[in-house]
């Protein structure tokens, strides 16, 4: 129907109304009527002269000014998180909609809406004379607001509201006024020429509000009654029709004997227009609503793994896959109907979850955190710390991400002890340095000034150095086993302390440097862990060797398909080669003593039934204790660290850990943070095969000539360089680490 044959229609039915009573309500309404005689009736009811004072005239300038087009705009769409089987992890929407296509939607909810808000819809063109006449002629008299809108006017009226971006923009597609109306008729007539009534009333099905923070048909059919729009009962469906005129005054939740009413209502048009029987209603109007709700929490704060969500969702507003700005990124996680991937596997990422609970207390003045990577693939399988999401401190809750670097979890991490002797291990060997390389560790050492040199050649200072562990001359193998800080001063001087820093880096630690702020970390004691890092990194960075030499930057989404399954971005690993496969399998070789038998972690009962490797670490005044061990298939960091209620480090001795006070002495890796490690990961090993390390390479032989002395230093050399067992023997039994680290 074009606008010219619907001012002929609207002529005609004018003439037809029932005039208001009284004649004050007869001019009021034939000034309302003015303003419609100005686009539509023009001049039939009354001379424009006889209100040439009254705003009506440019108020009919202002709709004919109108845009006859409504702006076609996707709906907001709600964003699904997906575990790497497929499990949701969260939701995260604007509003909570879901689009679907009228054949998904059952035809009895197609009836039951129509019956209630449109009955004659498939007869009318955009508008409908009988309703809307009568309503503005009510309305207009009276003062009231009686509804009369198509379906289509509706659907125009929500759309000028979703697409509104100012304040004066909602109050305009609001307000109640015959010129909002004016010019909704207008769009809708336009709407209608070019659209199906199919298409318009899937439309309306999917922008309609039901309620309860469910937009559209398919989140109000789960969130109600937890099935899909094709599978809603009569009774079912009437009780949703009945929301959308007044979704807050019906809502079943808050109001169960407003929402019954107005589901018999529906349920008596339904008769009415021969949808069900008379008979069918009566008997469904007796039964009660039979709500059987499911929730859809927005964010991460509910979520089994809230941190692990927490984490995806701050690496995702990073992407520029997702939008130039992260306003953009946001809007599009917000709006856009996203299915995001994660490679979080919900399974190990509950054995975390316990496992930092079950050690650490929410409201401990500490933390628990523990981060999982997958060797050779740098999939994230999970993050999970002591302290819960959320904003009550009493509680222990906080928003801060321990387990993450900071740029996505806003903590700024914690010092790593000891596992930093790792990195000159590597830097060692990749050097040419041998496993058996034997160093006099006695028991304290000082390192002059310029011993060290950092990556612009400038010198470091004086570094005095002791061991808690035992001192004696060793190799490489024992140095790393029992954690001897001399010994590790000495390789870390042969390695080159630049060569140490630069292969931490290479496998994914950030080092500060910026001489000119005097901010270094480029310094001697880099070896026993002075860098601040997260539970991720150091996962990441064992990886390392578990993989066989492959540093992967972690990453834990798989992929992301828009609202049409359409792939944005596949996520594929992001790997480089940063150590031999010879120098891997020797690392393996030398930290598989400490979950072996005579090893640290092994007689703190942390082995595991596959094989594992492990390091423990622990630094200066018990700020933190660490345990980062690994199988070829999971590279697991457990941290407990000191820190109150808003994150500082502060030190564990003296503190209270899981209803026990910390002694000095037990603030150690493989006593504290190794257990938290061992509950975790002893529930992991049975999702991976028993896979192995590689062999390493057996040790060069050392020719040199014999003397006298050689009998009692051989015996040191082959004890030195010693398997596991025959090391056990040599062990003092305690940490491998020094409280005393730098």
């Amino acid at each position: 129907m074009s606008w010219e044959q619907l001012q002929s229609a609207v002529r005609r039915r004018v003439q037809s109304e029932k005039k208001p009573a009284g004649r004050l309500s007869i001019i009021g309404a034939m000034a309302k009527f003015s303003v419609i005689g100005g686009v539509v009736l023009a001049g039939i009811l009354i001379p424009t002269t006889t209100f040439v004072a009254v705003t009506a005239s440019d108020l009919g300038e202002d709709i004919v000014a109108m845009p006859m087009e409504l702006q076609e705009t996707q709906n907001p769409q709600t964003t699904r998180l997906l575990a790497s089987n497929g499990d949701l992890i969260a939701y995260f929407y604007e509003e909570n909609r879901q689009d679907v296509p009228l054949k998904d939607i059952a035809p009895i909810m197609q009836d039951a809406l129509l019956s209630i808000e449109d009955s004659r819809f498939y007869e009318h063109g955009a508008l409908d004379l009988r309703g809307t006449l009568r309503a503005l002629v009510n309305n207009a008299s009276e003062g009231q607001t009686q509804g009369g809108s198509s379906i289509t006017q509706q659907l125009i009226k929500l759309s000028l509201v979703q697409q509104a971006t100012t304040k004066e923009q909602r109050i305009a597609a609001t307000e109640t006024s015959v010129a909002r109306k004016i010019r909704e008729l207008k769009l809708a007539i336009d709407y209608e020429e070019k659209h199906s009534k199919k298409e318009i009333l899937e439309r309306y099905f999917n922008i309609a509000y039901f309620g309860d923070g469910a937009y559209g048909i398919n989140a109000a059919a789960y969130h109600y009654f937890s099935v899909s729009p094709k599978k809603l009962s009569p009774v079912q469906a009437a009780t949703l029709a009945g929301l959308v005129r007044n979704p807050l005054d019906f809502d079943p939740t808050i109001y169960p004997e407003r929402a019954l009413q107005r589901r018999n209502t529906v349920l008596a048009t339904m008769a009415r227009d021969g949808s069900i029987t008379t008979k069918e209603a009566q008997k469904l109007q007796a039964e009660p609503l039979r709500l059987k709700q499911t929730e859809f929490p927005n964010g991460c704060v509910t979520s089994v793994a809230a941190f692990s969500c927490d984490y995806i969702q701050r690496y995702l507003l990073q992407d520029k896959a997702l939008g130039d700005t992260e306003a953009a990124r946001k809007e599009r996680l917000k709006r856009g109907g996203l299915t995001i991937k994660s490679n979080i596997d919900l399974g190990m990422q509950k054995a975390i979850n316990t496992a930092v609970k079950d050690n650490v207390e929410a409201t401990d003045q500490a933390i628990g955190s523990m981060a999982l990577v997958e060797p050779g693939t740098g999939k994230v399988r999970g993050v999970a710390q002591s302290r819960p999401m959320g904003t009550d401190k009493k509680d222990g809750q906080s928003f801060l991400n321990f387990s993450v670097p900071q740029k996505y979890g806003d903590s700024g991490g914690f010092q790593a002890g000891s596992t930093f002797k790792l990195f000159t291990v590597a830097a060692a060997l990749k050097k040419g340095i041998p496993i058996n390389k034997t160093y006099n560790a006695p028991a304290n050492m000082t390192l002059p000034s310029g011993t060290y040199f950092d990556c612009e050649g400038g010198g470091t200072g004086e570094w005095k150095v002791s061991n808690s562990t035992v001192s004696g001359t060793m190799n490489m193998t024992r140095g790393l086993r029992q954690s001897v800080n001399t010994y590790f001063a000495q390789l870390e001087r042969d390695a080159g302390l630049c060569n140490t820093v630069r292969t931490a880096e290479s496998m994914g630690i950030t080092v500060p440097f910026d001489p000119d702020k005097h901010i270094t970390d480029q310094v001697g004691p880099f070896t026993l862990g002075v860098t601040s890092v997260s539970p991720l990194d150091m996962a990441a960075a064992y990886a390392v060797p578990a993989s066989g030499g492959m540093y992967c930057e972690p990453q834990p989404v798989a992929s992301i398909e828009d609202s049409a399954g359409k792939v944005i971005k596949e996520y594929k690993p992001k790997c480089e080669r940063v150590l031999s496969t010879e120098i891997a399998a020797q690392i393996n070789g030398i930290l598989r003593g400490l979950q072996e038998p005579g090893g640290f972690g092994y007689s703190n009962g942390l082995q595991l039934n596959i094989q594992s490797a492990a390091k423990t670490g622990t630094t200066q005044q018990n700020k933190s204790v660490w345990y980062t061990g690994y199988t070829p298939e999971m590279s697991a960091a457990a941290m407990i660290a000191g820190a109150d209620k808003d994150g500082r480090p502060i030190p564990l001795a003296g503190n209270t850990v899981n209803g026990r006070v910390v002694g000095f002495s037990e603030a150690a890796g493989s006593s504290l943070a190794g257990p938290m490690w061992k509950d975790a990961m002893g529930v992991i090993q049975d999702y991976l095969t028993p896979a192995t390390f590689q062999a390493p390479p057996p040790p060069p032989v050392i020719i040199r000539p014999r003397s006298d002395n050689d009998d009692d230093d051989n015996r040191d050399d082959n004890a030195a360089r010693g398997n596991a067992d025959n090391q056990g023997n040599q062990r003092d039994q305690g940490d491998g680490d020094n409280p005393d680290d730098e």
